[in-house]
């Protein structure tokens, strides 16, 4: 791949606290990749072999529960490590990482990880923080689906949506990657049916604008509202 300039790392949380010359060390293993919308990066119970850096795009997180049904658990910004099972103490991937949109990774040989954490302080440090707040989220998420009005879950997954990736447009705060009724059922444990209801009623009152994969939250705060004050 084209050598990647270290300055374009420097501001990440993995690579913050590291020198321009361990990061080039870093950087000089990697091997970039590009990934097609709607490609798995990799799949829950396979072996982890890599772990990742999202450069650019979205990637949706997807966990199995016990009877088999599949949830969208999290979504990850570009600027993020993932896959790192080697921080779970782990040898298979907790969950399947699919693009969201088209997205461009770094990836390593999982054999790296213990030399990079070893050998870089704040790469270990800004890495458990980040797994330290995922791992909250999607605690969360999961609490959220177990306890809450299928109404307020389906309000909640749009504004962490738009929190995680929302951009400003002319409407409101426009969810920067595709996002599809059946992946919304997904995340929140209802049918595409009880999706599509709440979204055209909610169109209908100036709340949200949505159209095929593409959702605007034109207004924030009565969404904050109906989700019970989370997002």
């Amino acid at each position: 791949m084209p050598k990647l300039d270290e300055s374009l790392l420097t501001d990440l949380p993995p690579f913050s606290r590291l020198s321009r010359p361990e990061i080039r060390a870093v950087l000089d293993q990697a091997t970039s990749r590009r990934y097609p919308e709607g490609r798995a990066i990799f799949r829950e119970g396979h072996d982890a072999d890599r772990f990742f850096l999202l450069l650019d795009g979205y990637i949706r997180v997807i966990r199995t529960t016990a009877d088999g049904e599949q949830i969208i658990v999290l979504h990850i910004a570009p600027g993020q490590l993932f896959g790192i099972a080697p921080a779970l103490r782990r040898d298979t991937y907790p969950a399947t990482a699919m693009a969201a949109a088209e997205s461009i990774a770094l990836e390593w040989p999982s054999r790296l990880w213990h030399d990079f954490a070893a050998r870089h302080d704040g790469f270990a440090t800004e890495t458990y923080k980040t797994l330290g707040e995922r791992l909250g989220e999607i605690q969360g998420t999961l609490t959220e689906m177990a306890t809450r009005a299928v109404e307020q879950r389906v309000a909640g997954a749009l504004l962490r949506m738009a929190n995680q990736s929302g951009r400003k447009s002319g409407d409101g705060i426009e969810i920067a990657f595709p996002i599809t009724r059946q992946n919304i059922a997904e995340m929140t444990g209802t049918t595409v049916h009880t999706v599509s209801r709440l979204l055209a009623a909610w169109q209908k009152d100036g709340m949200v604008k949505s159209t095929r994969k593409h959702i605007v939250v034109t207004d924030p705060h009565r969404l904050v509202l109906l989700s019970g004050g989370h997002g």
